[in-house]
C-alpha cells in the first residue's frame, strides 16, 4: 500500500472506473443497499473460546457459522474480484491471496476471542498486523499473495460502511457538551502535533508528523488512513502511525479506567475524558464499560462525535498542503483543483452513508435503536470489522523492518507521539470538566 501511488500527477486526470478510492465507495454502498433492503441480514462473527478454538464457530441455537463464513468469503471475493478486473489486475491469484489473508484475518479474530487475550484488551487489529509483518520479515510475501494485498481499498471499504454507523439521533443525545469535547479539542491538538513536530523536533517528514498528529488527535486508524492520503503519505509513515497508535491504546484501556475510579473523577467527566482520547471506538466503548453503562454510552458518543471529523479533517489537510507545504518560496505550486484530487473519495461515502442512515432509515425503522439492531451490529459492522482485520494483515504484508526502522532513527516519532498524547490528555479532561462537570452546561446524561 504505497499510498503516494495512489495519487494522480499534479494536472493529470483518471477514470472513475479506473480509481481504487472510487472502488472503496461503490463496494461500501453496494454492502450497505444489501443490508438496508433486507437481502443480507447478517454477516458471522467471531465468538469467544477457553481452550477450544470450534467453541469461536458456535451460535446460540447451537448451530455454526461455517456456512455463513462460506458466503462471506465467496460475496466479498466476487465483488473485489469484479474491482481488480477492472482495474487490470490478475483475478485468479488475487482470490488465491484474498483467500490466505482472509483466513489470516480469521485466526486474528480467533485469537482475539480467546478469553484470557480477551481479558488483556488485545485487539484483532495487532494480532492481524504481526502476523503480516512476521510473514513479510521473515519467508517474504511471494507474488501471488501480493495481489491480494489490497489494503488502502480494503480499509476505505470499511470506512464507507463505518459512515452508517455515525446516525445524528444518537450524536445529539449529549447536546452541547457533547460536541464540546468532540469538536475543541481535535483541531488545537492537529495543530499542536504538526507544529511541536516539524518545528520543535524538526522532523523533516512533514506527511508522517501529519498521520502521527490525526491518528493520535481524532479516531486512530481512520485519521491515520485519511491523513495519509491527503498528505501523500507513505505505506512506512502509515503502519508505523498505526502501530504506535494500536500500541499506546492498548495501554489507555487498561490505564485510564483505572485513573477514574482511584481519584474519584466524577463518572460524565471520565467517561467523555475517555472517548476524546482513547482512538477506537470498541476500545473506548470496552475502556468505558467498566466504568458502568451510562459511562459507556457517554464515551461512545464522544467518540461517534469526533469520527465526523475525519472528511473535515482529510480536507483541511489537503487544502492545507496543497495551499503551502507544497509551494515554494516564489509561491508556485499545485493549484486548488489537486485538491479535489487528493481528497479521500472514501470520505464522501462515508458521509453519504450517515446522512442516508440518519435521515433516510431512521425515520423508516423508528429509531437509531432499531436501525443498530437490525441492519448495523447484525450485518454491516461485521463486514467493516473483516475489512478492517484484512487491511492490517495487508498492511503487514506490505512493510519491512528495515524500513519501518528507518524512519524511528533519533526516536522523534515517540517523542512526537508522547508528548502529543500527553497534551491531547490533559485538554481532553480540561474540556470534559468543562462540559460534564456542570462549569458551561448542565449535566446531562445520555
Amino acid at each position: 500500500m504505497t499510498t503516494s501511488e495512489e495519487f494522480i500527477p499534479i494536472g493529470g486526470k483518471v477514470s472513475a472506473l479506473k480509481s481504487e478510492d472510487w472502488w472503496s465507495v461503490w463496494i461500501g454502498v453496494l454492502i450497505l443497499i444489501l443490508a438496508a433492503t433486507g437481502l443480507v441480514s447478517h454477516a458471522p462473527k467471531i465468538g469467544t473460546w477457553t481452550t477450544n478454538p470450534l467453541d469461536a464457530y458456535t451460535t446460540k441455537d447451537g448451530g455454526n457459522i461455517f456456512i455463513s463464513l462460506l458466503f462471506l468469503w465467496g460475496g466479498l471475493s466476487l465483488i473485489f474480484m469484479s474491482c481488480v478486473r477492472v482495474l487490470g489486475g490478475r483475478i485468479w491469484t488475487f482470490l488465491l491471496g484474498f483467500t490466505v489473508i482472509m483466513l489470516l484475518a480469521e485466526a486474528s479474530f480467533l485469537l482475539e476471542g480467546q478469553v484470557a487475550i480477551k481479558a488483556k484488551d488485545l485487539p484483532y487489529a495487532l494480532w492481524a498486523l504481526l502476523f503480516g509483518l512476521l510473514i513479510s520479515n521473515t519467508v517474504g510475501v511471494p507474488g501471488w499473495l501480493l495481489e491480494g494485498v489490497k489494503s488502502e481499498l480494503y480499509i476505505k471499504t470499511g470506512l464507507v460502511l463505518l459512515g452508517a454507523e455515525i446516525l445524528f439521533g444518537n450524536l445529539v443525545k449529549l447536546g452541547p457538551p457533547g460536541l464540546f469535547v468532540g469538536w475543541t479539542v481535535v483541531p488545537i491538538c492537529v495543530v499542536f502535533m504538526y507544529w511541536f513536530g516539524v518545528k520543535v523536533l524538526g522532523m523533516s517528514n512533514r506527511p508522517f508528523v501529519m498521520v502521527i498528529a490525526a491518528s493520535t488527535s481524532v479516531c486512530g486508524v481512520s485519521a491515520a488512513i485519511a491523513a495519509a492520503a491527503a498528505s501523500k503519505a507513505t505505506k512506512e509513515d502509515l503502519t508505523l502511525g498505526v502501530g504506535m497508535t494500536m500500541i499506546f491504546t492498548v495501554l489507555m484501556m487498561i490505564v485510564m479506567p483505572g485513573i477514574v475510579q482511584t481519584t474519584g473523577m466524577d463518572l460524565r467527566v471520565g467517561a467523555a475524558w475517555l472517548g476524546g482520547t482513547i482512538d477506537a471506538t470498541g476500545a473506548v466503548v470496552a475502556a468505558a464499560a467498566f466504568l458502568g453503562d451510562e459511562a459507556r454510552d457517554i464515551a461512545a458518543v464522544v467518540k461517534m462525535i469526533q469520527n465526523i471529523l475525519i472528511g473535515v479533517i482529510a480536507f483541511a489537510i489537503a487544502l492545507f498542503w496543497v495551499t503551502s507545504v507544497e509551494r515554494d518560496s516564489s509561491g508556485h505550486g499545485p493549484s486548488l483543483l489537486e485538491v479535489w484530487v487528493r481528497l479521500p473519495k472514501f470520505i464522501l461515502g462515508f458521509v453519504a452513508a450517515s446522512l442516508v442512515f440518519s435521515f433516510v432509515l431512521v425515520p423508516i425503522f423508528g429509531s437509531p435503536e432499531a436501525v443498530e439492531k437490525q441492519i448495523i451490529k447484525p450485518m454491516t459492522a461485521n463486514v467493516r470489522g473483516w475489512l478492517f482485520c484484512m487491511a492490517f494483515v495487508a498492511i503487514g504484508l506490505e512493510s519491512n523492518f528495515k524500513a519501518l526502522a528507518g524512519q524511528m532513527i533519533g526516536g522523534k516519532p515517540i517523542y512526537l507521539y508522547l508528548i502529543g498524547q500527553t497534551f491531547n490528555l490533559a485538554l481532553s479532561l480540561l474540556a470534559a470538566w468543562l462540559a460534564f462537570g456542570g462549569i458551561l452546561f448542565e449535566r446531562v446524561s445520555p
